[in-house]
Order: C-alpha cells, then structure tokens, then sequence
C-alpha cells in the first residue's frame, strides 16, 4: 500500500471513530433521512440555514467505515458555507467519485477548488459497489436542502 494509500486510509478510519457532529439539532432546521438497502447504511441530517447559508449541521447513522466517514467529513465541509458552495462542493465530490482513475477531480492551482479530507474517499472508486456508500450522505443533505428550497 503506498503512502498516500495509508494515509487516506487513516483519515477515513479517523472520521468514522471520531465522527463529526454526531447529534441532532434543536430549533429551526430540516431534516432528511436516506439509506442504502443493498448494504443496510442509514445516514440522516438536520441542516440549520439562515440568509441562505447552512450555520449548523448535525448527522446520525450506522454503517459502514465509508458511509459514515464521507458524512463526518461532509459535515466539516459544509459548515458556514453558502448553498452556492455546497451546490459547487456537492458537484465537486460526485464528479471525483465517477471520474476514470488517474483522472484528477480538482484543480489544485485555483483556490477553494481542493476537496480535503473528501479527497480520502476517491479510493472507493476501485470499488464501484461502495460508491453508493460514500455518496449516501451527499444524497441526503441534497434532499434536505430540497426541502429547505420548498419550504422557502
């Protein structure tokens, strides 16, 4: 395994030991649940967002290493962030998630293009059955903030 392996590796085992706003929210918020039936993951979210921007996040679940760890990482991503943003950062993760292998997702030269800790989890490509594992969290905060459009 090389070195960028092992270290992709220790971020994704970090998030899911350590998960990132487990919990839920209080007050004004949206709520969304997803699932993966083929493997059991369960992930849900509440999103807080004021002035069109999410100020808090909190996430549930149980699964796999993969799903949990993409929405710990998802929720540090998220914070204080636009819609836009999200919108953009949501595109940026599907699209490295699909890409052909070798293939590099962002441009590391232009600023706020660099996904971060999400960049641990391109490795699940190798595993096309595990994408949907990752992408489980994605496809929750996008329901949430589906509602959150129709509620507005």
């Amino acid at each position: 395994m090389s070195q960028l392996d092992e270290l992709y590796r220790e971020v994704i085992l970090d998030h899911y030991r350590n998960p990132r706003k487990r919990g839920t929210l209080n007050g004004a918020h949206v709520h969304a649940e997803g699932n993966n039936p083929s493997c059991g993951d369960e992930f849900s979210i509440d999103v807080a967002i004021e002035d069109g921007k999410i100020t808090d996040a909190a996430m549930q679940g149980q699964g796999c290493s993969i799903s949990q760890a993409s929405g710990s990482m998802m929720m540090d991503a998220i914070i204080g962030k636009s819609l836009a943003e999200v919108s953009d950062l949501t595109t940026k993760f599907k699209t490295m998630m699909t890409i052909e292998e070798g293939e590099n997702p962002v441009d590391p030269d232009r600023p706020g293009s660099v996904l971060g800790d999400l960049e641990a989890l391109q490795g699940v490509r190798k595993f096309p059955v595990r994408i949907k594992c990752a992408d489980l969290a994605w496809a929750t905060l996008s329901d949430a903030l589906e509602q959150a459009e129709k509620a507005s």
